[in-house]
C-alpha cells in the first residue's frame, strides 16, 4: 500500500513493469498519451462499467472520452493520491486531476478557469493492458467550478 502525490507519469516512469505501472499509464494517457495509441493501453474487449457516453462503449468510449477532455482541458496532471495492487491483477488508484478549463467540454463554453476533481478507479490488468475498469469521478464538483451548478 502506498499513500504519495507523484504524478502519474512520474510513476510510470519509476514503477517496474506490472499491474500497477499499467493503471498509471491508463491516468498519464489522459494527460499526454497519443489517442492514436489507445491500443497501447487498453485491451481491444475492454468492459468499462461506467461509460462516460453508453452510445460508445468499450475502448471506442474511453477514445472519445480522452479527446473530449483533451479539448476541453490544458495542462491537465493527474496526481496519483493512494494505490494499491489488488489479488488477480486488480489495481485501486485514487487520484485527482488538475487542469484549465480552455476548450468546449461538454457544451460549456471555455472558461479559463483552473479545476480540480478527485477520482477513484478499480482497474483489471490482462495481459498488460486495461481489460476492465470501474471509476468514480467528481462532475458534480467540476460542473460547480466551470460555473453550470450551484453548490
Amino acid at each position: 500500500m502506498e499513500t504519495t502525490a507523484k504524478t502519474a507519469s512520474e510513476l510510470v516512469r519509476s514503477t517496474p513493469p506490472s499491474p500497477l505501472q499499467v493503471a498509471f499509464r491508463e491516468l498519464e494517457f489522459f494527460d499526454v498519451g497519443d489517442p492514436a495509441r489507445i491500443e497501447d493501453v487498453f485491451s481491444p474487449d475492454l468492459i468499462d462499467h461506467n461509460p462516460a457516453n453508453p452510445e460508445k462503449p468499450g475502448i471506442e468510449g474511453i477514445r472519445a472520452l480522452v479527446e473530449v477532455l483533451r479539448t476541453g482541458f490544458t495542462n491537465s496532471v493527474h496526481r496519483i493520491l493512494f494505490y494499491r495492487e489488488l489479488p488477480d491483477d486488480w489495481v485501486l488508484v485514487h487520484w485527482e486531476m488538475t487542469a484549465t478549463h480552455t476548450g468546449e467540454f461538454l457544451g460549456v463554453p471555455a472558461t479559463g478557469k483552473p479545476v480540480a476533481l478527485k477520482g477513484i478507479d478499480f482497474f483489471h490488468i490482462v495481459d498488460g493492458k486495461v481489460a476492465e475498469i470501474y471509476h468514480v469521478e467528481e462532475m458534480l464538483k467540476l460542473a460547480q467550478q466551470l460555473g453550470v451548478q450551484s453548490a
